[in-house]
């Protein structure tokens, strides 16, 4: 049975950092694109960032470069995405996603077929 657990979320202060982890299981990912999503209250799930499991491409949204870094260590099936500099805007629920995908990374949900549960992130001003 797949997993994708999420952790690290919290409460922080704008201009303060949080390192987000995902711990994966259940299948082997060495052909899968790993992401972050997340969705705001009222808002749709938005593509944050995500990294192919093979070459360590990346690809971001605009609204994090600069602020955001995924990373991803193979064996022990995690990705990380460190944010610095948080604002307000980046409060949401965070989720770690899974696509069969090899290199090419998809900034479309529907892409995705495992996801986490999910963890909240509280930027206050």
């Amino acid at each position: 049975q797949v997993q994708l657990v999420e952790s690290g979320g919290g409460l922080v202060q704008a201009g303060n950092s949080l390192r987000l982890s995902c711990a994966a299981s259940g299948r082997t990912f060495s052909n899968y694109v790993m992401a972050w999503f997340r969705q705001a209250p009222g808002k749709e799930r938005e593509f944050v960032a995500g990294i192919s499991w093979i070459g360590g491409n990346t690809y971001y949204t605009d609204s994090v470069k600069g602020r955001f870094t995924i990373s991803r260590d193979n064996a022990k099936n995690t990705v990380l995405l460190q944010m610095n500099s948080l604002k307000p805007e980046d409060t949401a629920v965070y989720y770690c996603a899974a696509a069969p995908s090899g290199s090419l990374i998809s900034s479309r949900s529907r892409d995705y077929n495992y996801w986490g549960q999910g963890t909240q992130v509280t930027v206050s001003s």
